[in-house]
């Protein structure tokens, strides 16, 4: 995917990057083109080590607010990740941290939508299943100042309240929006309207935890045997947009890979690892929330990464069909 915000680096300037940075240098292999927000190479470090480099926007690039920092974000999520017992959240190991760029260990396996198409319903199924136990633990972390919102002090999106927290991280957006003349068909007050008429199921979140908020398959590393009979997960990644508030808010993300409702294989695997979710009519509201904010980001982030019009268009209906969920939930005002 080629975006506004990928900084594009000859081989032979992003060892000169490292090499001021970390002390190490590398010699190129490929880009890895499959992300959206920042550029990545495969590459082999000066010690033999295979390796991915993830590099910040080049200075200037036009980001959204919730994006300010977020590279620092990441790597304060892989170092937390790295921290739980008995390395309960695959990832990648963080080798390498600066400002301009991460450098990471190479996932075993392939991305969970490349190899969806191999794998048996059996083998599917009990993946789901592992993903929910994973999933779990991820939500096992907590911020150390016990802040709802972004965890980059850049975006100036934290708040002591999941309430104050999340209807600021939307306007954020609905600012971003005005600037990059966003097309959200749909009134910005409205969408105002309709977070706040959610303040009370909001509130009932008390607890931050850590969402990573763009567990799609994707972003989902599997090892799977040959023949699709089964599938272990190796990694996940991108955890750019991970944010302190609701784990209800990681369904989202996660019904793009299949079920999530709480009769699924990966609820199943949820709560056969300690976690809860209610999914009584105050979560259902708060899930539609959230439904709604992922339409309005995908939308907005249109404009600065210049996406082209299909993409657009899909985003477009993403944010309507979320609105239009969100006009039916429990206690909404019609």
């Amino acid at each position: 995917m080629r975006s506004q915000t990928k900084r594009h680096l000859a081989p032979g300037q992003l060892d000169d990057l490292l090499r001021a940075g970390a002390g190490v240098g590398c010699r190129v292999e490929s880009e890895l083109s499959d992300g959206w927000f920042s550029a990545v190479y495969r590459v082999r470090l000066d010690d033999g080590r295979p390796a991915v480099v993830k590099l910040a926007p080049p200075d200037g690039a036009a980001v959204l607010r919730y994006e300010r920092g977020i590279l620092g974000t990441e790597a304060m999520v892989y170092r937390r990740i790295a921290g739980l017992p008995g390395g309960g959240v695959p990832a990648p190991e963080l080798l390498y941290a600066e400002a301009e760029f991460l450098v990471l260990s190479v996932v075993e396996g392939t991305a969970w939508d490349k190899a969806a198409g191999r794998l048996t319903p059996p083998a599917e199924a009990a993946a789901r299943r592992e993903l929910g136990a994973i999933t779990a633990r991820l939500h096992t972390l907590a911020p150390e100042d016990g802040r709802f919102g972004y965890p980059a002090a850049l975006s100036g999106l934290l708040a002591t309240d999941w309430r104050t927290a999340f209807t600021a991280m939307v306007e954020a957006l609905l600012e971003d929006a005005e600037r990059w003349h966003s097309p959200l068909d749909v009134p910005p007050a409205e969408i105002r309207r309709l977070v706040a008429e959610g303040g009370d199921a909001l509130e009932e979140v008390t607890e931050p935890r850590l969402v990573h908020f763009d567990l799609w398959p994707g972003n989902i590393f599997v090892d799977s045997a040959d023949d699709g009979s089964h599938a272990r997960i190796t990694g996940l990644i991108d955890h750019e947009r991970a944010f302190w508030g609701d784990p209800a808010a990681e369904l989202v993300s996660l019904a793009f890979g299949g079920d999530a409702g709480p009769d699924s294989d990966l609820i199943a695997g949820y709560t056969e690892a300690g976690g809860s979710l209610d999914f009584g009519p105050a979560f259902q509201h708060r899930l539609a929330l959230y439904q709604l904010y992922l339409g309005l980001l995908l939308v907005v982030e249109c404009g600065p990464r210049g996406f082209g019009p299909a993409h657009l268009a899909f985003c477009r209906r993403m944010l309507a069909d979320a609105v239009t969920r969100l006009r039916t939930a429990p206690g909404t005002a019609p």
